[in-house]
């Protein structure tokens, strides 16, 4: 059976894995893309330490580019995240730098968060880069200007995800179909909670065509996360994460001091730019995830982890997600 998120993006399955802010490197990535998917090198990508430098920014990238193709000559993607409010090319300091490379590299996809603009868009396509826009907070309206756009693949992104969640409570399995209805030609991958084959065929069975995993590949043998933090994964389910609100809306972590701080403060009503001061903002996933120090640092994950029961290879997790979907 055809399948369009594959022939849009020349994968054997459809499965893209999340660009996971610091938690990604160019050995998962690659383990992704050579087990058929598409991996993605989120934001600090294969980094430990933090700049503040955009140009330092990009070219770290560019350094884990040239890795990927290293391991892998399969298709891979890079994450552009453009801020809300920005100029068409200007205003946001990260995201300049960052296309530029992404050009220069000749990156076969990106996985595109926030504004989307035509001038964006053409200068993507003149390289013939596959959009994958994934809204961080899917709307009818963000996708139809997505597909008339030009985007090859659009996200549907439910509040079961891990991360920075959606500020709509609006679950996967309500948000899959919705984004569905209002396409009229390109494919929707699903997103948010998908870390199982019974959830991927839900997801199909939705109208998705393809899956945007991210909690799936954290507890995996390629993933850069600390192993306390992958073997707290595989014994916890939905029911330990604590929701807090934080900038932009809201997320959400598996237990310890930081986070069981940062639940007292969200319960004592404290401002979300106070709550975000003391996670540390993404600086945080390093620290918990990365380094595995939760007295410091959280542990953000979807709420479909109760489905992970061990560590394995990404490309274990790959086949049991799309056995019987294509």
């Amino acid at each position: 059976m055809t399948n369009q998120i594959c022939e849009a993006l020349n994968i054997t399955k459809p499965v893209v894995q999340g660009p996971l802010g610091w938690i990604t490197d160019a050995r998962l990535v690659a383990a992704v893309s050579n087990a058929g998917g598409l991996g993605c090198l989120g934001p600090n990508a294969g980094q430990t330490t933090v700049t503040k430098s955009p140009q330092k920014t990009a070219e770290r990238m560019r350094r884990e580019v040239k890795k990927v193709r290293q391991l892998t000559d399969k298709p891979f993607a890079v994450n552009l995240y453009r801020a809300e409010g920005a100029d068409v090319l200007g205003n946001d300091v990260y995201f300049t730098p960052m296309l530029k490379m992404v050009l220069e590299e000749n990156v076969p996809a990106v996985v595109y968060s926030g504004e989307l603009h035509e001038d964006i868009v053409s200068q993507l396509k003149e390289h013939n880069v596959k959009i994958i826009f994934r809204e961080l907070n899917p709307t009818i309206a963000g996708t139809k200007k997505a597909e008339k756009l030009g985007v090859d693949v659009i996200v549907a992104t439910g509040f079961d995800e891990g991360g920075m969640l959606p500020s709509k409570v609006i679950g996967t399995f309500s948000i899959v179909p919705l984004i569905v209805d209002a396409v009229d030609h390109i494919p929707v991958m699903a997103a948010g909670g998908i870390c199982d084959n019974r959830s991927a065929k839900a997801a199909f069975d939705l109208g998705a065509q393809g899956l945007f995993c991210g909690s799936a590949f954290i507890p995996v043998d390629e993933s850069p996360v600390a192993q306390n933090i992958k073997e707290q994964i595989v014994n916890s389910t939905g029911e330990d994460l604590g929701l807090f609100r934080s900038e932009p809306s809201y997320w959400r972590s598996l237990p310890g001091k930081k986070p069981a701080e940062l639940l007292k403060l969200d319960k004592e009503l404290a401002p979300n730019a106070e709550i975000n001061k003391a996670m540390g903002g993404t600086q945080g996933m390093r620290v918990g995830m990365l380094m595995g120090d939760t007295d410091n640092g959280y542990v953000s994950t979807g709420t479909g982890i109760g489905t992970i029961h061990e560590i394995k290879p990404v490309k274990d997790v790959i086949d049991e997600l799309c056995d019987g979907l294509i």
